[in-house]
């Protein structure tokens, strides 16, 4: 537990440290100067919403922060606030750019070094802002951790049917116990065979049977004479030239 002075007195709360972040102490410096003195529903919320990439670390050393507050020195999230957040600057790492006439250029990549300290509200500090929480028609928000908390309770949830629903697919079918015996005794089966000896005889005497085949040839003799007569009168042609 660590003993944080604020004011002229001393609260109990917990601090986290981000050692060797590859930004700038005075990048750092902007995004805390928001958050300092915030409760820490708050300060999530400023983080959360703020368009610095350098905002993403600084809620992941808060949260750590506050997890070292619940878990080492028993304190609620709810009752915590940034006491002290500040960035001192880290080794610098020195690299070279080429430029003309075969000069270099040096390229320093700053580093830093940031620091949370939470405390926690006293007992009267609690009881205002829950009235100043009902003036206004809300309560006091619940803690970020608890809602991370059930996110992770919700995704183990998730994994756990997930890894359930994986084995189920990979177990064994037992087709040897519910498979049906569909092999038939053909020794007990009845002799379905006929005596083809026993049979009346269908075969037809085709001896006997009419001559009904059409007879389609004509008698050519008791025709009429159809053909016309293409014999001309010679005779009567040379009368008339004659004539």
């Amino acid at each position: 537990m660590t003993a944080v002075t604020v004011g002229n007195e001393t609260r109990q709360g917990s601090r986290a440290v981000a050692r060797h972040i590859r930004s700038s102490a005075f990048k750092a410096r902007e995004v805390l100067d928001l958050v300092r003195g915030k409760s820490y529903a708050e300060a999530r919320e400023i983080l959360t919403l703020s368009e610095r990439r350098i905002s993403d670390t600084i809620a992941k050393c808060l949260d750590s922060a506050v997890a070292n507050a619940e878990h080492n020195d028993d304190l609620d999230g709810e009752e915590l606030f940034i006491a002290a957040c500040y960035a001192d600057e880290g080794p610098t790492l020195k690299r070279h750019r080429p430029r003309a006439r075969g000069r270099a250029t040096t390229i320093r990549k700053r580093t830093c070094h940031i620091t949370v300290v939470l405390a926690r509200y006293t007992d009267d500090e609690l009881a205002a802002i829950d009235v100043r929480m009902a003036a206004k028609g809300t309560r006091r928000r619940s803690s970020a951790v608890e809602a991370r908390r059930r996110r992770v309770a919700a995704s183990k949830q998730r994994d756990s049917n997930q890894t359930e629903d994986h084995d189920h697919d990979h177990e064994p079918n037992n087709q040897t116990d519910t498979e049906t015996d569909t092999d038939t005794d053909t020794d007990n089966l009845p002799d379905t065979e006929t005596d083809t000896d026993n049979l009346p005889d269908t075969e037809t005497d085709t001896d006997n049977l009419p001559d009904t085949e059409p007879d389609t040839t004509t008698d050519t003799d008791n025709l009429p004479d159809t053909e016309p007569d293409t014999t001309t009168d010679v005779n009567a042609d040379n009368d008339e030239k004659e004539a």
